[in-house]
């Protein structure tokens, strides 16, 4: 019984989520409520508010849901699989399953309209900070584990985790700011390919 009502609450919030980004999408960042995504979803305002402080809330909901999956997943990953191969499918994995198994058409590239809400979601702090940021610990531990590095005592762990949380931060404006929609999984691939390679300066010097 306890894993049935689980299920029910992790459904219930991702519900949640998900008519907070298609109202999002329709109507603007400005002009969705707590009430209007309540009503989308099939819920009350006070089931909404037992999930969610407020809209912003609701719209981070998803991303902390993937990075809590990347980490599980980073974990399980081969233990003699590069590092940066490790951390990019771990983070990409869950991305692309989500936007096959729930969002259907965002799987397919922005338009413009929608292009321009993400830039405004991404430029308020609760959301910026509450994807990432809520994490880092975890990411911190979870890199350590595979490196055998001490999460406190040594500097790797956190690095990596720092320059994860970077790739995520500079793939999403490339994504928000690009005058033709592009594909945000290819853009955080191509992010952590050019960590990978050690940051190569452009124009082939060395």
């Amino acid at each position: 019984m306890t894993g049935l009502r689980e299920r029910k609450k992790l459904n219930t919030r991702r519900a949640l989520s998900d008519a907070a980004l298609a109202l999002m999408f329709e109507r603007g960042l400005d002009d969705i409520t707590r009430e209007d995504i309540a009503n989308r979803a099939g819920v009350s305002l006070r089931t909404f508010t037992n999930y969610f402080a407020g809209k912003y809330d609701a719209l981070a909901y998803r991303q902390v849901e993937r990075l809590q999956q990347s980490i599980e997943m980073l974990r399980g990953r081969p233990a003699d699989e590069p590092l940066w191969t490790a951390i990019t499918e771990s983070v990409v994995a869950p991305l692309a399953a989500d936007f096959d198994d729930v969002y259907g058409a965002e799987n397919a590239l922005p338009t413009r309209a929608q292009l321009v809400e993400v830039r405004k979601l991404l430029m308020i702090p609760e959301i910026r900070d509450a994807s990432f940021r809520r994490l880092h610990d975890e990411w911190v531990t979870a890199i350590a584990e595979r490196t055998g590095t001490d999460p406190v005592r040594d500097m790797y762990p956190r690095l990596v985790a720092a320059v994860i949380a970077a790739v995520g931060d500079v793939a999403m404006d490339a994504y928000a700011a690009a005058d033709q929609p592009i594909p945000i999984i290819e853009v955080i691939r191509a992010g952590f390919a050019a960590v990978a390679a050690g940051l190569p300066e452009p124009g082939g010097k060395p």
